[in-house]
């Protein structure tokens, strides 16, 4: 009976996989807002048409609960829950700080 019970346990203390998240490196374009910054993404992808390579920009609104990053710096972030309704993005690192002017 023990065995049993020894091998239930063990089973329920498996470690759950972790659900790899998209993660993004962009550039912080506001930092106006309360823990709250604007991060631009640029990539280029071919045109559909003329296959010409178009720079493009994708802008994501990003937690950050410290207030750690400023105008210009360059950060990685993560998808996660909506926080508000426009907020899916947390800021992972700061990986690279603007200079000081």
């Amino acid at each position: 009976m023990s065995a049993q019970v020894q091998k239930k346990a063990t089973e329920s203390a498996k470690p759950t996989k972790k659900k790899a998240t998209a993660t993004q490196i962009g550039v912080v374009e506001s930092d106006k807002r309360d823990k709250t910054r604007r991060v631009t993404v640029r990539f280029s992808a071919p045109h559909p048409k003329y296959g010409k390579y178009v720079a493009n920009r994708t802008i994501l609104h990003v937690h950050d609960e410290r207030n750690e990053s400023k105008l210009g710096d360059r950060v990685e972030i993560a998808q996660c829950r909506p926080i508000s309704k426009t907020k899916n993005w947390k800021l992972v690192r700061v990986v690279e700080r603007a200079p000081e002017l």
